[in-house]
């Protein structure tokens, strides 16, 4: 299955992504198939092609709830967010005793 999904890039303490497709089971550092935008948390900075990000869904690869996110953030696009994590089970019980 492919996804896209953020690959960081970029010196400690300076992290810059690309938005890039990749196979699921590969490590996020590898090669990819084709990279799709930027983001930059520093600057606020995000670029992503929209048309390639709908045409590789077309094709039937998956999008990380992060970039999700960050595109409906941006309003990139008009869908709802994702939820990217959730607590631990352990820190729910602690909190309602």
């Amino acid at each position: 299955m492919l996804k896209i999904r953020l690959q960081r890039i970029g010196k400690k303490h300076q992290a810059h992504y690309k938005i890039v497709v990749l196979e699921h089971a590969r490590k996020p550092q590898g090669q990819y198939l084709e990279q799709l935008g930027t983001y930059d948390p520093r600057t606020k900075a995000f670029k992503v092609d929209r048309e390639k990000v709908e045409q590789w869904m077309s094709k039937g690869s998956q999008i990380s709830p992060t970039v999700n996110n960050l595109m409906v953030n941006f309003k990139v696009w008009d869908r709802p967010k994702m939820e990217s994590w959730r607590p631990k089970k352990k820190e729910q019980q602690e909190a309602t005793t």
